[in-house]
């Protein structure tokens, strides 16, 4: 099972400096600081040569095997809360290692050091190829650096901002929250950024490597009233420097989640039942990305266990219904220049017009059930080998106005975001929250609605669709699959007829 989360903070470290921070006091580290930080450091840049890439390769394949990988990274990075009018905390990290993967048929071998030697590589190599028994052996292609277009722009790159620029974004934020309404008691700004450097290296000859920023920007208020309260949140996460801001005012991220948080102040209690469920185009791509991307991830139908097994080139979902993953959209959070196994990434068709076309693979999975790379090989860290993971996942805009899908509906729910879910690949039954959600009456959208729940199967809920809108939108967030991994999920608004939802009244 997965859940879809806002991002967990950072991951192990080996050198960190945090900083407590009393009310509005500026954070004493500059860009000159950061600098001299990251010049002491043996981690600050990935410098491996290739002919030691070469050996570590040619070690790990002594005992044979298909594939020999070597994995670099490194990660600089900065969190920043804000609460209650303070700074209360800020983290400065910086954390590099290297992984060595040995693939002999179905098995792999994998072993990592957050110490870039030769010593450490070879060592690790060494681990990595007890798993080969094929007695298999290939002679390694000599690496030869490949370019890769870049789906990322940065016009101000995160390591030459300040401190007090990121603090006073955030502050920004916090007034345009506070001043919505005075009901709103309370804000939360969650700030966090990085740079992940990798190299990748491998027996087939391949050498890639890239330099990708990242920011996650998260705004939560609390509004308190009529004996009530509703916490509220909006982010904003995109591959970018702090431009971000520039194209996605904080302020308008605030006001957000300030709305929702006085809106269901008002809610009533959500009735349970058989319904018709309207989900507004965006963040409520959560559902598809659950539901439907991971049972289409290839390790599960490698397995034979997944929902989508025996299943490919048939129909499995309405006519009007078309379901993409695209990791080269430009800036998008899933989107990097190459996946964690080197593979170009590219726009995937995975269910077409109701049939389905491809899954989801990384190179392993590729192999098993021989069928093409589509760049879908992920981890979250050199601490992990890849497995098949989404990056941008959507459905496809449709014909229809949304407004138009709403007076179209005589009754139901019309839920406008989602929040915790899960889903069980093997069987496609998920559970979702609804975080902010409104009765449909006579075609409008009326009282807002607290405590339901969206219940079903993915191969049920999908030929369930009737209507897509032409207003396709997407939200950024995390994925956890035993490894987080940065997604976004994206849908126009959709009509569901007759899916299980679960509420606290029974239903007039």
């Amino acid at each position: 099972m997965t859940n879809f989360f806002p991002e967990s903070k950072p991951m192990g470290r080996r050198k960190f400096m945090t900083l407590g921070l009393q009310g509005a006091v500026a954070m004493a580290l500059t860009p000159t600081m950061v600098r001299a930080l990251l010049a002491g450091g043996n981690q600050a840049k990935l410098e491996v040569p290739p002919e030691l890439l070469q050996k570590v390769i040619t070690s790990a394949l002594k005992r044979g095997g298909d594939l020999a990988e070597v994995y670099v990274e490194n990660r600089i990075s900065r969190t920043i809360l804000l609460e209650e009018g303070k700074f209360k905390s800020a983290v400065f990290g910086l954390v590099g290692g290297a992984g060595v993967r040995v693939i002999d048929g179905d098995k792999t071998g994998y072993a990592y050091s957050d110490e870039v030697t030769e010593e450490k590589l070879l060592r690790a190599a060494e681990v990595a190829s007890f798993i080969a028994s094929s007695g298999k052996k290939i002679k390694p292609v000599n690496i030869k650096e490949q370019k890769r277009p870049s789906y990322v722009t940065v016009k101000i790159p995160l390591e030459e901002v300040a401190e007090a620029q990121r603090m006073e974004i955030m502050k920004r934020a916090e007034d345009a929250a506070l001043s919505y309404d005075p009901r709103i008691k309370m804000a939360s700004i969650d700030y966090y950024d990085e740079t992940r450097d990798r190299l990748i290296a491998n027996s087939e000859g391949l050498l890639v490597k890239s330099s990708l920023p990242l920011i996650f920007f998260i705004v939560q208020t609390l509004a308190v009233g009529n004996g009530s309260s509703h916490m509220g949140r909006e982010r904003l996460s995109r591959h970018a420097g702090l431009e971000m801001f520039e194209e996605e005012s904080p302020e308008k991220a605030a006001k957000e989640a300030a709305r929702e948080s006085i809106a269901m102040l008002e809610a009533k209690e959500a009735p349970a039942g058989k319904m018709d469920v309207v989900i507004q185009n965006g963040w409520g791509g959560v559902l598809v990305h659950e539901a439907v991307g991971h049972p289409l991830e290839a390790d599960n139908i490698a397995r034979q266990t997944g929902a989508f097994v025996g299943k490919l080139g048939k129909k499995v979902a309405a006519d009007i219904f078309t379901m993409v993953d695209d990791g080269s959209l430009p800036g998008f959070r899933g989107t990097t220049d190459f996946d964690d196994e080197g593979t170009q990434m590219k726009r995937n068709v995975l269910i077409q017009n109701g049939v389905l076309v491809k899954f989801m693979t990384d190179i392993l999975s590729a192999r098993q059930l021989k069928m093409e790379r589509t760049g879908n090989g992920r981890r979250e860290s050199f601490r992990y080998y890849p497995i098949p993971r989404m990056t941008n996942t959507f459905i496809e805009k449709g014909q229809d106005k949304p407004e138009d899908i709403i007076a179209s509906t005589k009754s139901g729910l019309y839920v406008q975001s989602l929040s915790g879910g899960s889903v069980d690949p093997t069987t496609g039954v998920f559970n979702f929250t609804c975080r902010e959600a409104y009765l449909i009456e006579d075609g409008k959208k009326t009282v807002p609605v607290r405590g339901a729940t969206l219940i079903g199967s993915c191969l049920d809920i999908i030929t369930r669709i009737d209507a897509i809108g032409n207003d396709l939108a997407f939200g950024p967030g995390i994925c956890g699959k035993g490894q987080s991994a940065e997604v976004t999920a994206g849908q126009p608004t959709v009509r569901i007829r007759g899916i299980n939802v679960g509420g606290t009244r029974q239903r007039a």
